[in-house]
Formats: structure tokens, C-alpha cells, sequence
């Protein structure tokens, strides 16, 4: 008489190091398969460049989607009262504008704030602004600029 579970056993056992035949589907194993692999490779690889594709555009468009945009260049304290800031902006030609400039005490505190209007005419603007403070600055900064419709438009 034949043991039954032995044959089952033998049947049902792990191949050397893998799952039990049949236990998973024919192509199981330790490496999977290599066809399903190249595949998930693939659209990983189509959707990270496809994510960085659109994170560029985003940007390229935020930037681009400004008309006025500027940056402080440098800053000198003159005075107790007086800060100078020399500021670049870059525009369309046709383009005017005006930033706001902030300078601040060493407690943080707002000590100036002047509105810089930006003339049409040329794409890059380089000018100096003074601002009188109301006690002595320790930095300045551009809070920002945006464009400004001609009057009577």
C-alpha cells in the first residue's frame, strides 16, 4: 500500500529555493518575469521624463508668464535715514511697470517702503533707488513687481 502523503508531498514540495510549482502561475520564480519587468521599466522610464517634461513647462511658463520681473542687485546703507538699492529689472519693451521695494531694521521691523515705477522702452532696467527710512536699515528688499496698464486704458 502506497503512502498518499508522500506522493503528495512530492508533488506540492519547492523546487531548489523557489515557491511551489504551480502555487503562483507558470511563469513565478525568484527573477520574475523578464518580459513584465522590461515593460514596468519602461513606463516608469516614460512617466519620469513625461513628470520632469511638465515640471520644465510649468516653470518656463511661470517665468515667462511675467511681464515685470526684478531682482535687488545690491543695497548700501548711506545714512540713518537713507538706504540706496540698485535694482534690475527685465521686462517686454513695450512693457511698464512698477516694484516695491522694502528696507528693514535689525529688530525686522519695516523702516521704508517706496513703489519704483518702471518706465516703457527698453527689456532691462538697471536703476538706483533711495529710500528715507524712518531709523536706520539693515537690509532691503524687492517684495515684488507686476506690470501697469497705461492711464486712460
Amino acid at each position: 500500500m502506497a503512502d498518499a502523503r508522500s506522493v503528495d508531498d512530492v508533488r506540492h514540495a519547492p523546487a531548489a529555493g523557489g515557491p511551489p510549482e504551480g502555487r503562483y502561475g507558470a511563469r513565478s520564480g525568484l527573477g520574475g518575469d523578464a518580459r513584465s519587468d522590461r515593460r514596468l521599466k519602461i513606463v516608469g522610464a516614460v512617466l519620469g521624463v513625461l513628470g520632469l517634461a511638465g515640471v520644465a513647462w510649468f516653470g518656463v511658463d511661470y517665468i515667462g508668464g511675467q511681464p515685470v520681473s526684478g531682482q535687488v542687485i545690491k543695497f548700501k546703507v548711506v545714512s540713518s535715514r537713507t538706504v540706496e538699492v540698485h535694482l534690475e529689472v527685465r521686462k517686454d519693451a513695450d512693457a511698464q511697470g512698477v516694484c516695491t521695494l522694502r528696507a528693514r531694521a535689525a529688530d525686522g521691523g519695516e523702516v521704508a517702503r517706496k513703489d519704483v515705477p518702471v518706465a516703457r522702452g527698453a527689456e532691462r532696467v538697471d536703476t538706483v533707488a533711495s529710500l528715507r527710512t524712518t531709523r536706520r536699515a539693515t537690509s532691503a528688499e524687492l517684495l515684488g513687481c507686476e506690470p501697469r496698464e497705461t492711464e486712460g486704458h
